[in-house]
């Protein structure tokens, strides 16, 4: 019981220690199974799936295949179960002929981890194979003085078996004459020798039949025989000697088919038939039979097929030379074969990716090479290699496999395919080489914005565009590839003059084309700014933006506008405009101005004006630019009274678009003159004309008494002053006005008074409260106040320039040179004393009810400072946009009284 359990002990401390090294060498990616020769296809070899602690359901993912490498597949991998089974019948003796240990490798991949395992399987030996002999029946020739113990070898038996089913013994059988005896060759083998155990007697015996039985150690043990023939010669006292007892030849594999790789030589001793030696091969290999050959007479071995170190690298064979005799010699010969550089290296692709995405971190694997060299030595050993400028590298896996591993980032848009090139070179002399080529894709990955063409965009849009024109088309393009480039546009948020800016403009999503949405007027929106955004197609999408400025660019779309004279308001509402020129105007004496607009802008806004028909041709003119109407000559008593004028008002677009303005000039001398023309002018069809000269007649009487009025009250101030500075006037004959012309001073009552002169040039505009008063300094000497304040009294006398300047300061200086200045002229109602607007041409427009006031004051200053220079007053006022003959009649009535 204690023997066994010890036994038991020992068994299970073995089966440990199988266990352990099982799972070493599968830590170390080596497995190591054994099976015998000749097993039928299909039969269990390992595990492997359960060596390499692999799960069964994960099997599928994984992938777990054998490499192919193009040579004879042994053995199969079921994919369900991960068992290593044989792919067909094994022949270790055909596999492995000089192997005492016969080990076939594969190797299994796990494609989804990119992991390769080597397995080495054991073909144990089996007793398949009976000892046999070159040849079935050897004949001796023994000469019947040889003495007895001597020794014949005798041809070897041969099994390809291994271990103890290789040839284990001899055995000899027939004649007791001859024994057997066995001897240990340099190698263990074992060579048998027949023995002469009894001398010969030809004469009793010619021939002597034995048997030579070999045998295995197998189970049942296998045997073979060899039939032995000794003919029992005539003395033959000499054997043959070879010259060396061993041949050592080494020769490169690449010798040419022919040559003699080397000659053995015998001599014998013996003359005639007894010293005549032959050559024979003994004790040779079916492969060495098949490549060299022996010259019987010469001992010359001859190559007749090519070597090859990878198929084996030495022979042996024994030569043996007899004579005619009957008696041989033996000799060895030794043939090496020395490797040559004949073998350029395999590389095969074990796995790959033929895709890769571009954001894969650097180290990824993208292939599994194996490199393989037949030749030994330095010519068996392989460098692998590739570009440096490649972002790959290589990386030794697992003994002759290499991986190719990515050496930093990828990016598509710089390379989207690599031909990767590896090459794999021996270190041979010249080096042989093979070289493969991975094809790599390199997958996008949407890392890049859209870029615009441009870094801003400028459009002009002439204004009254048509609804959807296209105004410009922006460009975006993306480096990457696929949906991750396609790019769309939009517009970002945004307003214009209150309303969305999507009202306005769109853009096309796909194209980037900008349509205008409406139609732009340039005199409501001068240009519009907007931000289109590009987006891509990836997750997540990349965009950009650009602005866009969008130039309205105005057209001659607006006809001119006349302001001035406004247009009638309905037929029989008066005129458009009506001017008073005196009959004694001078040429270029001001008549009346055109104002007009143009809403455009720049070249389109601007204005010329022209005269485009007149009553008398020639009678009047208009400035080119201003617009002004003056009069081109003298008038003539032939002139018609009443001139009208049409003036058009012309812009610079193309084409030009004009308006007219319509002027009523009356030329008038006499308050009947114009009353007779106003009259026959304003008459409606509907109203007699006595019922407008009534009216008109006692709107004169009014206003008249009320001038009066206001003339008898303005003397009687005037003579209260006069009288209270009368003392302080200078003696007639003093010197404080010599040097003032007599033209200055008129006579009141026997004094002499200074008197100061204007000269005054009004322009009013249509519907304004307000005028401008321009004052020319040239008609002005020795200037006195022209309206005093309202607490000082107005002298009529003159007084010293110097002292009248110190009473006010305001007063503009005393100048003989011309002057002119403007000033804003108040309503008549605010003034105490209203200013006096006395010239030549002019023309007012003041409120209705102050203007009849204004100009009867201005009228009756006129009387009583400048009754003797003869002065014409030519007023034009607007009432309410209006014109009223009254009005008119009445000025001109101020006018003759101050003249008269």
């Amino acid at each position: 019981m204690c023997a066994a359990g010890r036994r038991r002990g020992r068994r299970e401390r073995a089966l440990l220690w199988c266990v352990l090294v099982a799972a070493w060498e599968a830590a170390w990616g080596q497995l190591r199974y054994s099976v015998p020769e000749e097993m039928p296809k299909g039969s269990f070899v390992g595990d492997v799936a359960k060596d390499l602690e692999l799960e069964l359901p994960a099997l599928r993912q994984r992938d777990l295949s054998i490499l192919d490498k193009g040579r004879t597949q042994y053995f199969a991998l079921h994919g369900k179960t991960g068992h290593l089974v044989t792919a067909q019948r094994i022949d270790r003796e055909q596999l492995c002929r000089l192997l005492e240990k016969c080990v076939l490798r594969c190797e299994v991949i796990v494609e989804g981890e990119m992991q390769v395992y080597g397995i080495e399987v054991e073909i144990t030996d089996i007793n398949d194979n009976a000892p046999s002999f070159q040849e079935s029946e050897t004949q001796l020739r023994i000469s019947e003085t040889t003495a007895p113990g001597s020794r014949f070898p005798l041809a070897r038996a041969h099994d390809p078996d291994v271990g103890r089913n290789s040839l284990q013994s001899y055995e000899l059988s027939g004649d007791e004459h001859f024994s057997l005896a066995v001897q240990a060759g340099p190698g263990g083998d074992q060579r048998p020798e027949l023995v002469l155990a009894k001398a010969l007697d030809r004469e009793e015996a010619a021939f002597h039949e034995l048997v030579l039985r070999a045998s295995d150690g197998g189970e049942p043990a296998r045997t073979g025989t060899a039939r032995i023939r000794v003919a029992v010669l005539d003395a033959n006292d000499n054997a043959p000697v070879f010259s060396q007892a061993e041949y050592t030849v080494r020769v490169p594999e690449d010798v040419p088919v022919g040559s003699v790789l080397v000659t053995v030589r015998a001599t014998d001793a013996d003359e005639g038939l007894n010293g005549h030696v032959k050559y024979s091969l003994k004790k040779v290999s079916h492969m060495a039979l098949e490549i060299f050959q022996l010259d019987v007479e010469t001992g010359a071995i001859t190559l007749v097929r090519s070597l090859d170190f990878e198929e084996g690298d030495s022979y042996e064979v024994e030569v043996q030379a007899e004579d005619g005799g009957g008696l041989s010699g033996m000799a060895k010969v030794a043939i090496v074969v020395t490797d040559v550089n004949d073998n350029a290296p395999e590389l095969t692709v074990s796995s790959a990716l033929s895709a890769i995405s571009e954001d894969a971190p650097s180290g990824t694997v993208v292939a599994l090479l194996h490199v393989q060299d037949r030749d030994s030595g330095a010519n068996g050993e392989v460098r692998c290699s590739m570009a440096e400028r490649l972002p790959f590298r290589l990386e030794k896996s697992f003994e002759d496999y290499y991986r190719v591993v990515t050496a930093r980032e990828l990016d598509r848009e710089e390379v989207a395919e690599y031909n990767v090139t590896v090459r794999a070179a021996d270190g041979g002399s010249p080096a042989l080489w093979s070289s493969a080529v991975l094809a790599l894709r390199v997958l996008d990955v949407n890392d890049n914005a859209p870029v615009f063409a441009e870094a801003r965009y400028s459009a002009r849009l002439p204004e009254n565009n048509a609804a959807g024109a296209l105004v410009l088309t922006v460009r975006a393009a993306d480096a990457d590839w696929g949906q991750n480039a396609r790019v769309r546009y939009r517009l970002s948020e945004g307003r214009v003059r209150g309303s969305p800016l999507s009202s306005y403009v769109s853009v096309q999503a796909e194209t980037g084309a900008l349509y205008a949405l409406r139609s732009f007027d340039y005199e409501e929106v001068r240009e519009v700014w907007l931000w289109v955004r590009a987006e891509d197609g990836g997750a997540p999408a990349l965009s950009s933006n650009v602005s866009v400025r969008l130039v309205i660019v105005d057209e001659n779309d607006n006809a001119p506008q006349v302001l001035y004279p406004p247009a009638a308001a309905a037929p029989g509402a008066g005129w458009a405009g009506v001017e008073l020129a005196p009959r004694s105007a001078e040429p270029g004496a001001l008549v009346a101005k055109v104002v007009a607009v143009d809403a455009d802008a720049g070249q389109n806004a601007w204005l010329s004006y022209e005269l485009a028909k007149a009553t008398e041709p020639g009678l009047f003119r208009v400035g080119l630019h201003s617009g002004e109407v003056r009069t081109a000559r003298f008038l003539l008593a032939r002139d018609a009274a009443r001139q009208s004028l049409v003036v058009v008002v012309k812009d610079n677009g193309r084409p030009a678009l004009s308006a007219t303005a319509t002027l009523t000039v009356v030329l008038a001398e006499s308050v009947a003159e114009l009353l007779a023309e106003l009259g026959s002018a304003a008459a409606a069809p509907d109203e007699p004309a006595g019922s407008l000269t009534r009216w008109l007649v006692v709107a004169v009487a009014a206003v008249s008494c009320l001038f009066l009025a206001f003339l008898l009250l303005l003397l009687a101030l005037r003579l209260r002053r006069w009288r209270w500075r009368r003392s302080q006037l200078p003696a007639a004959g003093s010197g404080a006005f010599r040097g003032i012309p007599a033209s200055h001073f008129v006579g009141i009552d026997g004094v002499r008074a200074f008197l100061h002169s204007y000269s005054h040039e009004v322009s009013l505009t249509a519907d304004s409260r307000k005028s401008q008063l321009r004052l020319s300094g040239g008609s002005c000497c020795d200037t006195l106040p022209a309206q005093p304040p309202p607490d000082e009294p107005v002298p009529l006398l003159a007084e010293d320039p110097a002292s009248a300047r110190r009473a006010d300061p305001a007063a503009p200086p005393v100048s003989s040179s011309d002057e002119t200045f403007s000033a804003t002229l108040p309503s008549a109602a605010s003034l105490p004393v209203p200013p006096c607007s006395v010239s030549r041409l002019g023309r007012f427009s003041c409120e209705e009810g102050k203007t009849l006031v204004s100009n009867a004051l201005c009228a009756g200053a006129s009387c009583s400072g400048q009754a003797n220079m003869g002065l014409c007053l030519s007023v034009t006022a607007g009432v309410g946009g209006r014109r009223s003959g009254a009005t008119v009649a009445l000025n001109f009535l101020s006018a003759r009284l101050c003249r008269d």
